[in-house]
């Protein structure tokens, strides 16, 4: 059996942007994560405000961000990804959805975490849970970060293409979720569960008859 989980909304109530922040400012990046933000705030508004569409603005922010890891090699990343799990996401996950995760894996299940965050965030949250992470890929060259992504933000029908040819040719047997960009993984499984849902997955899980979750 296999189950997958979104992480953002759905494990934790934690983001990475904000945690990322914070460890940037901390550990010398303050004046360049200071000038990022100030540089994507108005967009940020413009999002709040609906004039600009969430998913690609969301896209557009983590592709962004990921320059400010130029030069970083790989245990900079780890060692980013382990104080923005221990401080931010993990401090804030769902005990409730954990422990939904933690049963299916004592029973034999393979878990996977398949997320838009960072690879080696979802992968230091993802250790915890005995599970295997699919996020977004930065580009490492020869040791070191270029500042770019590796592919494509892996978040809505991305994520849920990465999902089905990971397991395939297996099925997804259940799928935890929080937000409409989450319905194309959900679809892939036989019993998809909506986890404190947005407007638009609380309305569809009605529709059909998912199960809803309020962790």
């Amino acid at each position: 059996m296999i189950v997958a989980s979104d992480l953002e909304g759905t494990l934790t109530r934690g983001e990475t942007w904000k945690a990322v922040g914070r460890y940037l400012v901390d550990h010398g990046r303050a004046r360049a994560y200071r000038a990022f933000f100030l540089a994507h705030l108005p967009g940020a508004l413009l999002v709040k405000a609906r004039l600009l569409p969430r998913p690609w603005y969301r896209d557009r922010w983590m592709v962004d961000l990921a320059r400010l890891f130029q030069g970083w090699d790989e245990p900079d990343l780890r060692r980013m990804a382990e104080w923005v799990v221990e401080h931010e996401l993990w401090a804030q996950r769902r005990p409730s959805v954990i422990a939904e995760l933690e049963a299916h894996r004592r029973r034999g299940a393979a878990l996977i975490l398949a997320s838009a965050t960072y690879q080696p965030v979802l992968q230091a949250f993802a250790d915890r849970c005995g599970a295997r992470a699919l996020g977004t890929r930065l580009e490492v060259v020869d040791g070191v970060a270029t500042g770019r992504i590796s592919g494509r933000v892996n978040a809505g029908r991305e994520k849920a293409d990465r999902l089905a040819g990971a397991v395939a040719p297996e099925r997804v047997s259940i799928a935890y979720g929080d937000s409409a960009a989450d319905i194309p993984m959900l679809e892939l499984s036989a019993a998809p569960v909506a986890i404190q849902p947005d407007g638009g997955l609380r309305r569809l899980a009605a529709r059909r008859g998912w199960r809803v979750l309020l962790a």
